[in-house]
């Protein structure tokens, strides 16, 4: 009979966010890789010549529009021309599905989608990227986030990044989609920071997280931290390099960050980009968003049992060129991982430049 260790041998771990399990198995990592290579496209970083053709830059035609694009200097936002919602559908009378039916519910979804260009460039990536530029980003985001909190019960700004994470279109940019109504994720995360407050006395999920992570585990999945953010590898973390970025102070929502906070922020996006990049000398995939407490109407209630924080999800686990792949029993049984996140923590951590490393090439 062997001896557990936790970096060794398998194991669950319990995410008090979204009530699930997560199956840890580094002994994984030794097994041989035959499967999927993907291509090294460098995440579209590259100095290719995108501008003449891209939809998304300045002064182009998009098709839909008819109409050019300003010649922006910074962000540039715009109604996606090709939206998963739509604001104004009239709710059927005569439909049959009503919520009280326990096996066939169903209710109008209405919403808007946004596209938000980071920068005329479309061969400038985040962590290449000046911190004015990124600040520009940032108050983009807020801004955004603010006009369609007033009108929706949920704002969710995400980022996918490179070919590997269906991203269609190189050039750097985000989407905002906003909901009349609460997505899953949202959801649930309402329901289990709600209940943990309950049980602890108005105390916040995930600031005691953040504090036993800096006191009891002595920093031992914190990436970085400046004095207003900390990037920590979540104890529960599902994709390989997943890491999630929170406030240090309690922060409901994105509006909330004040100037300093706003500063703070763009700077350790910066440097955690960098570090993604420089792991495996790629610009790296991933999926990001915003999570924080509702908006819309539900504002109007006690969210105090939320924290604001965004959660990036890469996919890549050994190189630039392998992913690990959620199927199987990741999709029918609960998700599994094949490094702990001690051992994420620890080589983004270590990853001590803060030079982009194609910018090392030009030194």
């Amino acid at each position: 009979m062997m001896n557990f260790d936790r970096t060794k041998h398998s194991h669950c771990r319990y995410n008090p966010l979204k009530d699930e399990w997560v199956l840890v198995s580094p002994q994984r990592l030794s097994r041989p890789w035959q499967g999927r290579v993907e291509e090294d496209d460098d995440g579209g970083d590259t100095n290719n010549n995108q501008q003449s053709t891209n939809p998304l830059c300045p002064g182009a035609i998009r098709r839909e529009t008819s109409q050019p694009n300003p010649f922006y200097e910074h962000t540039f936002v715009f109604d996606n021309d090709y939206p998963a919602l739509l604001s104004d559908i009239a709710a059927d009378e005569n439909e049959k599905n009503k919520n009280d039916d326990d096996l066939f519910q169903c209710h109008v979804a209405r919403g808007v989608c946004k596209v938000i260009c980071f920068h005329p460039n479309s061969n400038l990536t985040l962590p290449r990227m000046t911190l004015d530029d990124i600040s520009h980003v940032i108050k983009t985001w807020i801004d955004v986030y603010q006009d369609l909190a007033s009108k929706y019960q949920w704002v969710q700004i995400f980022e996918n990044r490179g070919d590997m994470m269906g991203c269609s279109n190189p050039h750097p940019h985000c989407q905002v989609w906003a909901t009349d109504f609460l997505p899953n994720e949202a959801r649930i995360k309402h329901r289990t920071q709600k209940d943990y407050f309950t049980k602890h006395n108005g105390n916040v999920l995930l600031l005691d997280y953040i504090k036993r992570e800096f006191n009891e585990f002595k920093k031992e999945r914190v990436v970085i931290d400046n004095e207003h953010w900390l990037v920590v590898v979540p104890y529960w973390a599902v994709w390989p390099y997943e890491t999630m970025l929170l406030p240090k102070r309690h922060v409901l929502r994105l509006s909330d960050l004040t100037d300093d906070e706003q500063t703070g922020l763009g700077q350790i996006m910066k440097q955690l980009l960098i570090k993604y990049d420089n792991l495996f000398n790629t610009s790296f995939p991933y999926s990001m968003g915003w999570h924080g407490a509702p908006t819309g109407d539900l504002s109007n209630e006690d969210c105090s049992h939320w924290q604001l924080h965004a959660l990036y999800y890469p996919p890549l686990v050994r190189s630039a060129t392998i992913k690990k792949f959620m199927v199987g029993y990741e999709m029918l049984a609960q998700a599994q991982r094949d490094i702990t996140p001690e051992y994420a923590a620890e080589a983004l951590r270590n990853l001590s430049s803060e030079i982009h490393y194609k910018d090392k090439k030009n030194t």
